[in-house]
């Protein structure tokens, strides 16, 4: 077992973490930056190593500052948690270099995945159905392009190859806007990820977001743990998650999952991953793969009993994984909501102090929070300040804890999308199930023009 892990991350996944950890014994040590050092985690930790201040590249995107605090603390392995470096092929390179463990797939592998024209390339290879496209980067020559977009057939999509978050990519529907639409592309994903590599894909008008969860020990043994929707999002940001995915049958389940282990066996995958799918007219078509453990994992917690992030301590541990696929069942239904600190209406982040902070409670309710009253939320980082995360024994039960749960969760002192949640939850489209990406940002624009709510 791990003796002493370094959590390189902040907030709510930063002590979900050290939970893990200390439940295993494992000792922790906290780094944060000097506006983080009243952080719940940073109070919890074993241990706490300020590495720079408030702005992210000068500390948790700082490599050397977070390798140095694994030294001078004599731990063994770095969590990367998500965001930040947990990507980052060349940090867990370093770690590794450094003699230290990092708590996620190889460098070559996460290299790999981040790389989505290479990814599409190892996932074409090993069986995994993937969205219509260029199958490759995209040429310099306009002309070649139009003919790539015509053999694709309209409308298309130009997405940036190093790309992600909902970044670097632009809709075409007609011919006469493939030219430009590269050429921006191409400038935007330089100016963001560094490399202005392209390629293109069918645009599917009307899929929802399903992924598959995998766990891998890397020593020949992978098991998958279901799917979960996440298509209510707002420009490409993921608002609110469940799992079961709606009208996804055990069949289609057992299936793509089963697609998916067999990938992850054939690039050797280490560690919990998530393969993200579009879904549409019953067909699966492959987007990308997250190499780390995701913001929504706690729906899958609850809906297989595996606690994920303990499965990454012990399988990066060298332990082999104690799951097998027949172990694995679904039961009931479970959903997230992102709790962000923002305006509902404008979406405009609202950091400040919190003066009241009152978490809701009742059967099958979890949050994961570092929030509490008197913290103040500084203005350096992501705004989501916690996860609201409900179970039932059925999608209608979750929902009706759900809502229950929003109207019981108090944040006062700051404006938060406590009450976008509830429009969601009451909403006719999302209480049906199996709504597509679209369906939420049509739904605030036609509340910005009634200027009414949603449902």
């Amino acid at each position: 077992m791990l003796d002493k892990v370094v959590i390189a991350n902040r907030g709510e996944i930063a002590l979900r973490v050290l939970r893990a950890c200390h439940t295993l014994g494992i000792r922790t040590v906290a780094v944060h930056s000097t506006v983080d050092r009243n952080l719940k985690h940073v109070a919890m930790a074993d241990e706490a190593v300020c590495i720079g201040p408030a702005p992210a590249a000068e500390s948790y995107l700082n490599i050397p500052r977070i390798i140095a605090a694994a030294e001078v603390t004599d731990a063994q392995a770095i969590h990367p948690g998500y965001g930040f470096l947990s990507e980052r092929a060349d940090f867990a390179e370093q770690v590794e270099k450094s003699g230290f463990i990092f708590i996620g797939p190889t460098a070559e592998v996460i290299r790999l995945m981040g790389d989505k024209v290479e990814a599409i390339k190892a996932m074409k290879a090993a069986g995994v159905p993937c969205v219509p496209g260029s199958d490759g980067p995209l040429p310099d020559d306009p002309a070649e392009c139009v003919k790539i977009a015509r053999r694709i057939g309209y409308p298309v999509i130009i997405k940036a190859a190093g790309g992600g978050g909902g970044r670097g990519m632009r809709v075409v529907h007609t011919e006469a806007h493939v030219a430009n639409a590269v050429v921006m592309t191409r400038q935007e994903a330089k100016a963001a990820f560094g490399n202005d590599q392209v390629y293109m894909e069918k645009f599917l008008e009307h899929p929802r977001h399903v992924e598959i969860q995998v766990l891998a020990d890397g020593q020949g043994n992978a098991i998958h743990l279901g799917e979960r929707d996440c298509s209510m999002q707002r420009r490409h940001q993921k608002v609110v998650e469940e799992a079961p995915a709606p009208g996804i049958t055990p069949e289609q389940r057992a299936a793509i999952g089963k697609v998916c282990v067999e990938a992850c066996l054939r690039i050797g995958y280490r560690g919990a991953g998530t393969f993200e799918f579009l879904y549409e007219d019953g067909r699966f078509y492959f987007i990308e793969m997250n190499t780390r453990i995701q913001v929504e994992h706690p729906v899958t917690e609850f809906i297989t009993g595996v606690d994920l992030v303990r499965e990454q301590l012990l399988i990066a541990a060298g332990e082999k994984l104690s799951i097998r696929q027949s172990d694995i069942e679904i039961d009931g239904h479970a959903i997230e909501c992102r709790i962000n600190a923002e305006d509902p209406d404008t979406f405009m982040p609202c950091p400040g102090l919190v003066k009241l902070f009152h978490a809701p409670g009742g059967p099958g309710v979890r949050v994961d929070t570092h929030l509490y009253s008197g913290y103040r939320i500084p203005p350096n980082y992501d705004s989501m300040i916690g996860k609201l995360i409900v179970h039932g024994r059925d999608r209608a039960t979750a929902i009706a804890r759900m809502q229950l749960a929003l109207a019981e969760m108090v944040v006062e002192g700051i404006k938060s999308n406590l009450p976008l949640q509830q429009r969601i939850l009451a909403d006719s489209g999302f209480q049906q199930g199996g709504m597509n990406i679209h369906y939420l940002e049509k739904r605030i624009a036609e509340q910005r023009e009634k200027a009414i709510g949603l449902g």
